[in-house]
């Protein structure tokens, strides 16, 4: 019964997420007003983690499998993307290595600014 619980959850969340997409005036994807309806309930303790902890582990551990519809439609259209291909590859290479550099900087600044709160001087 707990697991129908969390799963009633997460779609009840996802619903919300289509509805609020169907009600704004510009173009904006469903499942990522999800995520910040889901991040703010999260936040603001309405939802406790434990409340949807086994579903949405369930999800993560099965994540690469709602990439196969994808990477199916990827080779359905290749010969449309492959007078492009060159420009995806060096978009994809780039956003790689500048989200490999905002996560060390984050991860740097986050690692200063845990020192500076324990009263060491930062420089680690």
């Amino acid at each position: 019964m707990k697991i129908i619980y969390q799963i009633g959850i997460i779609f009840s969340i996802c619903w919300v997420s289509q509805i609020v997409e169907a009600l704004l005036p510009f173009a904006f994807p469903a499942s990522v007003i999800g995520m910040v309806l889901l991040f703010v309930l999260l936040a603001f303790r309405v939802l406790k983690v434990e409340h949807i902890r086994e579903k949405s582990d369930f999800l993560l551990a099965n994540m690469a499998f709602f990439f196969v519809p994808a990477g199916v439609s990827i080779i359905n259209y290749f010969e449309v993307l492959q007078s492009t291909v060159w420009k995806l590859l060096i978009i994809c290479l780039l956003t790689t290595i500048l989200t490999f550099a905002a996560t060390a900087g984050s991860i740097r600044l986050t690692l200063k600014l845990m020192a500076l709160r324990k009263g060491g001087n930062g420089n680690g």
